[in-house]
């Protein structure tokens, strides 16, 4: 029997079905992760509420790729985040959702992805301000990873576009500025200011880097 090469991605689902998640030239890598924009869309479009879901990569200010979902229907950002993380893994999971009236085409009717506005970061990062030098610090670490201008303390580190790499690197800075030791675990149980602020009144102090031994 002859079969043809594609490009379709399928998954063969229980009954023998297969079901289309996108196409092969489409594949983008982020943070050594294999990322196939069509089993995005196809997660989103489950929602009850979205009749239309794009994914994209964008490359933000700090030259950091980010995913960004854009969908066409009545849901919420918020809902949709939760509705992305029960059904995606994380590495998946945009680091933002726009909603948009229609999804721009080109005159071929093929998704404009030039035409798509960038997605505003900033909005989600709108929270309480600041309550001592702690929390202070941490914003301000949390802006530097981010390429934000400010944050709030009940802010989310990867609602607001951060992932495991720039957590570890989190930690690197706060051990810089405080001189404790934070385990990568505390960031993701408790990824806002106010949390890590709260976590760190009880962490232990940083342990003295290696350094190399020559001999003489």
């Amino acid at each position: 029997e002859r079969m043809y090469r594609t490009g379709d991605l399928v998954r063969w689902r229980a009954g023998g079905v297969l079901e289309f998640v996108g196409r092969a030239d489409q594949q983008v890598k982020i943070r050594g992760f294999r990322i196939e924009p069509g089993e995005i869309e196809a997660a989103l479009s489950r929602h009850p509420a979205v009749r239309r879901a794009a994914a994209v990569v964008r490359t933000d200010a700090q030259g950091n790729k980010r995913l960004v979902a854009y969908v066409v229907g009545d849901a919420d950002p918020v809902d949709l985040r939760r509705h992305a993380e029960s059904h995606l893994p994380e590495h998946l999971v945009p680091a933002a959702f726009v909603v948009l009236d229609v999804l721009p085409l080109t005159p071929t009717g093929k998704l404009d992805r030039a035409a798509l506005p960038e997605p505003d970061y900033a909005c989600l990062a709108v929270g309480a301000a600041p309550r001592n030098h702690r929390e202070e610090t941490l914003c301000a670490l949390f802006c530097e990873l981010l390429g934000l201008d400010a944050v709030g303390i009940d802010a989310n580190f990867f609602v607001l576009g951060g992932h495991s790499l720039l957590a570890t690197r989190l930690i690197s800075r706060i051990r810089s500025a405080f001189g404790l030791e934070l385990s990568i675990r505390a960031v993701f149980e408790g990824p806002t200011v106010e949390a890590i602020a709260s976590r760190l009144e009880t962490a232990p102090k940083a342990r003295p880097l290696l350094t190399r031994r020559t001999s003489s």
